[in-house]
Order: structure tokens, then sequence, then C-alpha cells
């Protein structure tokens, strides 16, 4: 059990900031997958709506701390990339 004030208030606060990370990172997630899933059905219109909220979701995880700068990016670029490559098929 923690001893000092500081460490009590932190076992207070891990909770609520691990439900907030966890809600955060499964948005991003479900946002991903969709989005490919859109990519695999060629439906150029539909990812074109939905690679903002994707690009949004990823932005705000990278920046509260849950994914890294450089995940964020690589995974916005290899969506990215995907698309581009739908919207050159067709």
């Amino acid at each position: 059990m923690p001893i000092t004030k500081s460490a009590k208030k932190q076992l207070r606060q891990n909770p609520k900031k691990r439900e907030k990370n966890l809600a955060r990172n499964t948005e991003m997630k479900k946002l991903l997958k969709q989005a490919l899933a859109l990519i695999e059905e060629n439906k150029v219109e539909e990812v074109e709506k939905i690679l903002p909220l994707v690009y949004k979701a990823i932005d705000k995880a990278a920046k509260t701390g849950v994914i890294k700068k450089n995940n964020a990016s690589r995974k916005k670029s290899r969506i990215a990339r995907n698309a581009e490559k739908l919207k050159k098929a067709k």
C-alpha cells in the first residue's frame, strides 16, 4: 500500500488514466480496422470519408501518450499509402 500522500493520489489516478487510454486505443484500432476493411472492399468514397477520422484518432492517441509519435506516423503513412493505391486502381 502507498505510504506517501503523492503515492496515494497516484493510486487513485491510475484507474482513471487507464480507462481513458484504453478507450482512446480501442477507438483508434476500431477506425483503422474499418478503414482497412473498406479498402479491401474497394469502396473509395467511404475510405475518403473515414480517413480524416482515422487521422484524428491516431493524432489524439499520440498526443496523449497512448502511442508514440513515430508509431502514429507509421500508422498514418501505411493507411494513406493503401488508400492511394485504391484511388489509383480505380
